[in-house]
């Protein structure tokens, strides 16, 4: 296993144009952590420095206590998995997994010997005898994850490899990976990963911690439970969750958060971290935390999609969309409704700073936590 440091990390390219803006970040030893953002955030980029498929303009990567800058990939102590599978079209399955022990010289006792090991903790034993085109998406999955095991690295990088999978094998291979990790980990194996995807899916059901990463920036590093309940800022809290977090615009004064014409009377505890001029301010709240009430915001009533046991109510509110879920016996009850009242949980309400995008409610909630 390997402890991996990104100290002020930095990608310049052309002189001019920032990729990576002096990011750091520590990932310990047998940790499964999750880089997730959208399109053009950086994130494969700085998955790439440390590899060492890309040159580090500024600042330090640290593997297992060593500054790698300027080592090449083969002396990283990594390996990675990409997106495309990458295996050799002519060999079999077994040649593919013994290419790399061949070129770092192993005896043919030690390469059959590991074959084995991987075959059986993979289960591809059946497919050994293989070319790739005889593969399945999901085999041939597999068998690149096992030549990446099959090295014995100190950290694992795996750079979006479910993307081009259908939704069902997705959601297999996702299990049969968070599994491989637990079972390294526990037999005291490699098992530090560090694994790039734009699918929040599989950030929050596969991460020990996750990094959301916006422009070349980390924006929010947690556990997928603190990233869904105390979003650090705007962007995390309408990136992760789905549906997404509705995201009200509207304004806060004298102890009121104001929607157009709408009012919400906010809580003493969440008033005492907020400032006490007005200002221009965004109310968060989940869909799931939003309750059919008379009492509550009027919306009218604009969609329903019917989901089985739940529905999402889709509607607008002082010229703004909200999204609530229901249960779908709620939803029958409201009948032929055009208006509808959905009223926050109180401990689930958000207020960020219209400005700065920060959560300004966040830190009592992490002391009430």
């Amino acid at each position: 296993m390997a402890r991996v440091q990104l100290r002020n990390v930095e990608k310049v390219y052309g002189g001019t144009v920032k990729a990576v803006h002096g990011i750091n970040l520590d990932i310990e030893d047998g940790e499964f952590m999750v880089f997730v953002g959208p399109s053009g955030c950086a994130k494969s980029t700085t998955l790439r420095m440390i590899a060492g498929l890309e040159d580090i303009t500024g600042g330090e990567v640290v593997i297992g206590g060593q500054r790698v800058n300027d080592l090449p990939p083969g002396k990283r102590s990594i390996a990675m998995v990409f997106q495309n599978y990458a295996l050799y079209p002519h060999m079999k399955v077994r040649g593919n997994l013994a290419f790399g022990l061949k070129i770092a010289g192993k005896s043919k006792p030690e390469i059959a010997s590991a074959i084995n090991d991987v075959a059986r903790i993979l289960e591809i034993e059946p497919l050994l005898d293989r070319l790739p085109k005889q593969l399945s998406g999901g085999q041939a999955q597999r068998v690149a994850l096992g030549r990446a095991l099959i090295k014995k690295p100190g950290v694992f990088l795996f750079d979006e490899p479910l993307s081009n999978l259908d939704a069902k094998l997705r959601a297999s291979m996702r299990v049969r990976i968070t599994e491989l990790h637990r079972r390294l980990k526990a037999e005291g194996l490699s098992s530090t990963v560090i694994y790039v995807t734009h699918d929040q899916t599989e950030a929050m059901t596969m991460g020990d911690r996750i990094c959301v990463m916006q422009a070349g920036r980390i924006m929010q590093v947690a556990t997928p439970k603190e990233l869904y309940a105390h979003p650090a800022n705007l962007f995390v809290a309408g990136f992760i969750g789905s549906p997404e977090m509705n995201l009200l615009e509207g304004q806060l004064q004298g102890g009121e958060f104001s929607i157009g014409a709408q009012r919400l009377a906010l809580a003493e505890d969440v008033l005492a971290r907020l400032a006490s001029q007005p200002r221009d301010a965004v109310l968060g709240i989940r869909p799931q935390h939003l309750a059919l009430d008379p009492a509550g915001f009027r919306a009218r009533l604009t969609n329903a999609e019917f989901m089985g046991h739940e529905v999402y109510l889709h509607a607008e509110m002082e010229g703004q969309k909200i999204v609530a879920v229901v249960g779908a016996g709620e939803f029958e009850q409201l009948g032929q409704a055009e208006f509808i009242g959905l009223k926050p949980v109180p401990d689930h309400i958000h207020v960020f700073d219209k400005a700065d995008g920060s959560n300004v409610s966040l830190h009592r909630r992490r002391l009430a936590a």
